[in-house]
């Protein structure tokens, strides 16, 4: 995937990179990357010459049809893995496992401490569970990652992307060993968390929100309604309004 996908995003978008020399030669990190589009689980590991495992909903596995299996496998060939979100404590859980595991098998492991994709650009509170966690179970080091302009190469609702050209920082390896095996404390997890996303603020000059992505898009989804609902009652009462005059019209 690496060769096919990987050489012709590099060709056609020719992303630019800085601190490549951050990422170890071998070894497992943890790259902690801000998250603006679909595509920034591609770019990334397009520039990298190592592979870098990211978890992905489990649907994008299990869905029906030619169409469902040649998903599943487009999403195993780049290195993703499911993750069901069922269950008492949903996906939190099972990306905390799958991790672990890639970390204890010496690998790179992508994760998202925003957890979904920021709905207008910017930067987002990080959710301490996952990120946190896997850094405080393993001792691995976490690797702050910028990525720079992927939401505007292809925004939601469009279909053929804009060719320009990505971004891509990658800053120095925060060490969290004096932490170690403290993944239990909260604060300590609150605390990790945080210093993460500051670094991330840097790297990419995002403006930073202090609240969860997900509360965001709730609060647009609800405002959108909302504005959706007064549309509609003004409209409502212009059509009341134009009936008494073209009654009296009518007389």
């Amino acid at each position: 995937m690496k060769f096919s996908i990987g050489g012709s995003l590099k060709l056609a978008f020719r992303p630019w990179v800085e601190g490549l020399e951050n990422i170890p030669a071998e070894g497992p990190a943890i790259l902690a990357s801000n998250h603006l589009s679909f595509s920034d689980s591609f770019f990334l590991p397009a520039v990298l010459d190592r592979k870098v495992t990211f978890i992905a909903k489990a649907e994008y596995f299990t869905s029906p049809g030619v169409k469902g299996k040649l998903t599943a496998a487009f999403f195993k060939g780049v290195g993703q893995l499911p993750v069901d979100r069922s269950g008492a404590r949903g996906a939190g859980e099972a990306a905390i496992k799958s991790g672990i595991d890639v970390i204890e098998r010496g690998e790179l492991f992508g994760i998202y401490p925003e957890g979904t994709r920021s709905p207008d650009g910017r930067l987002y509170r990080g959710k301490p569970g996952g990120l946190a966690r896997v850094a405080l179970a393993t001792g691995a080091p976490v690797i702050p990652v910028a990525m720079i302009d992927t939401e505007k190469i292809q925004p939601p609702g469009k279909v053929v992307p804009k060719l320009m050209r990505p971004g891509i920082r990658i800053g120095k390896p925060l060490d969290f060993s004096r932490y170690h095996g403290m993944d239990g404390d909260r604060f300590i997890l609150r605390s990790v968390t945080d210093e993460v996303m500051y670094e991330i603020m840097k790297l990419s000059g995002q403006e930073y929100v202090d609240i969860y992505a997900t509360a965001a898009k709730r609060q647009i989804a609800d405002a959108e309604k909302a504005a959706a609902r007064s549309e509609k009652a003004e409209a409502a009462q212009s059509a009341e309004k134009a009936e008494p005059a073209a009654s009296d019209g009518d007389k």
